[in-house]
């Protein structure tokens, strides 16, 4: 198949092919691209599960198409695909993302391979040296709130982190308004489903459905992404202390984000920053009369943000709290990787993205 050089000039179907189509990310973009008029889901690609339809491994999808897992290689993939979404982890995806590129396909990587433009910070979260460092900063950062136009045009997006979409949420308006500067300090809970489809020690649902625990503090990998994004919207002498906990829940994150203001500013212009910033995303709730839950964005692509401003002063200084709920899957992954994909496509950028979490 010859290839086009702009997706959005399609005037048929897209075809895009799912690889790590097994995991809980490729789940959750075939829940949507399956039943997306514009898109055509051409291959199902997998290291497991071969030769089963894709109704045996995600029970949910069945009946929805007749493709079945395979093992394929780039190369035959891209012959039936012009656009691939690969849903594979980080330090496995960025070759495999490569070679997709080379074969002149658009892409869209839900990995953290692509996302930072520094190879040192990347071997210094990631624990290793990226592979093709010379790539990183060729990729859009697929976050619609910051990089919707650019996003348009793109044949190379790397989707962002699930921790990195709450909590850049919670404090972009913030950044955007020059507030953001010094230590900003973060504890966001997460479901197990943000672990992946394969139980491990700790991660398995049972062993957590119970407890609540920290884990990779100060060291989480979303960390330098958070940084590099808040720092290019507006942050000044800014360092992130985040500290990622294990909930006993499936779906969804919350997020809460500390930092300090000067006392002379003044509190009700804090509280009207979220509204400013996004009045006009339909995806963003700003809320003002409660703060955000998870239950209340489960299973859909609405977030939810918040900010509380703490009266009092101290040393001259004011807290400001900002809080953001999202679910992880969705509007933290495989939803978010479709809202840019639609930018992509040149339809709608709300197709197929705006139905509610489910209640209760």
């Amino acid at each position: 198949m010859s290839d086009v050089s702009n997706v959005s000039a399609l005037s048929r179907p897209c075809r895009v092919a799912v690889v790590g189509a097994t995991g809980y990310g490729g789940a959750e973009l075939l829940r949507h691209l399956l039943v997306h008029p514009s898109v055509q889901v051409t291959r199902l690609v997998a290291k497991d599960n071969l030769g089963k339809r894709l109704g045996q491994v995600h029970l949910s999808l069945d009946g929805l198409t007749d493709l079945r897992i395979e093992d394929a290689e780039p190369e035959a993939v891209a012959a039936d695909a012009e656009l691939v979404c690969v849903g594979l982890p980080h330090k496995v995806s960025a070759q495999v993302v490569a070679r997709y590129v080379d074969l002149g396909k658009a892409v869209v990587d839900l990995s953290g391979d692509y996302r930072l433009t520094d190879a040192a910070a990347y071997r210094h979260y990631y624990e290793v040296d990226h592979p093709l460092p010379e790539r990183l900063g060729t990729f859009v950062y697929g976050m619609p709130e910051l990089h919707r136009d650019a996003l348009r045009t793109a044949r190379r997006v790397a989707s962002p982190g699930c921790f990195a979409t709450a909590i850049t949420l919670a404090l972009l308006p913030f950044a955007k308004a020059g507030l953001l500067q010094g230590r900003v300090r973060v504890t966001a809970m997460t479901g197990s489903s943000g672990s992946g489809a394969n139980p491990a020690l700790g991660t398995h649902h049972p062993l957590r459905a119970q407890t609540m625990r920290a884990y990779k503090p100060l060291t989480h990998q979303h960390t330098p992404e958070i940084e590099q994004t808040l720092r290019l919207a507006g942050a000044r002498e800014f360092a992130l202390d985040f500290v990622p906990v294990s909930a006993p829940l499936v779906r969804g994150i919350l997020a809460t984000c500390w930092f300090e203001v000067d006392a002379t500013v003044d509190p009700d212009a804090i509280k009207a920053l979220p509204g400013q910033q996004f009045a006009a995303e339909r995806l963003i709730r700003v809320l003002r009369d409660r703060l955000p839950e998870v239950n209340a964005v489960a299973g859909s692509m609405f977030a939810e943000v918040a900010v509380s401003v703490d009266e009092r002063t101290d040393r001259g200084r004011r807290t400001v709290l900002a809080h953001c709920a999202i679910d992880n899957l969705v509007k933290g992954g495989a939803g978010q990787a479709v809202h840019a994909l639609n930018l992509m496509l040149g339809c709608d950028e709300y197709q197929g993205l705006v139905a509610p979490a489910q209640w209760p």
